[in-house]
């Protein structure tokens, strides 16, 4: 199947939809939308929320040099009166904050986080794989994490009840469209949590820099969640010793341990590769 978004035929600018006034270009991030909305950068993050969600597009700013590419973004956006406007890389570096921004940026509302019980509820039967994330915080790391759940297959990323983690612009250009592709699920406390993932048959596996089962020899369950640790602490020992099973990536020892999303690519490798 022709994929559009390679569509690089020449082409007239489609009509203009409501158009935006010239200011709001120049409108840095902060500020705009509250909670509910998100601003969005790079190419691939924009295309995964129209492809999913394209009711929840708000606005689009794009170099002119982009039009051509995104020429079904743009007759959406005419076709349901979703404002947009062609923009020199100047405003587009205010708008997203930073130069990576792939000649588009988008005012999107948030992708909801569901509720642990719901997300339960909706789980298909059979085997699963998901992501409790204990302390991560960069949104570099989220990224990648996001872009390695999606290439295999995660069903959720999994958030403490107290975790200000959360999809950020950052997060969603390295995720490269990961972050339409896996949902974000909060917690609830850390018993009730354990309580209603194992109620479900799922088993938990620590994640240790070291004193852990080698996870290329470990059995790992059907129905598994990966607890990882933040980028400096690890994981809390006290939820490590709730666990199941704890894991180690063995090495060479040159380095203390890989960092927390190159280590979460090669655990879901594994994971995958056992099924």
């Amino acid at each position: 199947m022709n994929n559009p978004w390679n569509n690089r035929r020449p082409s007239a600018r489609p009509p203009r939809a409501t158009p935006l006034p010239r200011e709001a270009a120049a409108t840095p991030p902060a500020g705009r939308g509250g909670n509910d909305e998100l601003r969005l950068f790079g190419v691939n993050a924009v295309v995964a929320v129209f492809n999913a969600r394209p009711q929840a597009i708000r606005k689009l700013y794009l170099l002119e040099a982009q039009i051509p590419r995104l020429q079904p973004l743009l007759k959406w956006c005419v076709a349901n009166r979703v404002g947009y406007r062609v923009v020199e890389d100047g405003d587009l570096n205010k708008l997203a904050g930073t130069t990576h921004h792939e000649g588009i940026v988008a005012d999107v509302l948030r992708a909801p986080v569901l509720p642990l019980e719901q997300w339960l509820q909706q789980l298909p039967e059979g085997p699963a794989l998901a992501l409790w994330l204990d302390g991560v915080g960069n949104p570099h790391n989220l990224g990648a994490i996001l872009r390695s759940a999606a290439h295999f297959g995660v069903s959720a990323l999994l958030l403490p009840a107290d975790s200000a983690l959360g999809i950020s612009g950052a997060a969603a250009r390295v995720a490269e469209g990961g972050a339409e592709a896996v949902p974000l699920v909060r917690l609830p406390g850390d018993v009730e949590a354990l309580a209603q993932l194992r109620g479900a048959g799922f088993g938990l596996a620590a994640t240790l820099v070291e004193d852990g089962e080698n996870v290329f020899n470990a059995t790992l369950p059907q129905r598994l969640v990966y607890v990882m640790g933040a980028e400096r602490e690890g994981m809390d020992r006290g939820l490590a010793r709730q666990c199941d099973l704890s894991v180690s990536i063995p090495g060479s020892g040159a380095v203390e341990s890989l960092n927390v999303a190159a280590a979460t690519a090669v655990l879901l490798a594994q994971w995958a590769r056992a099924r």
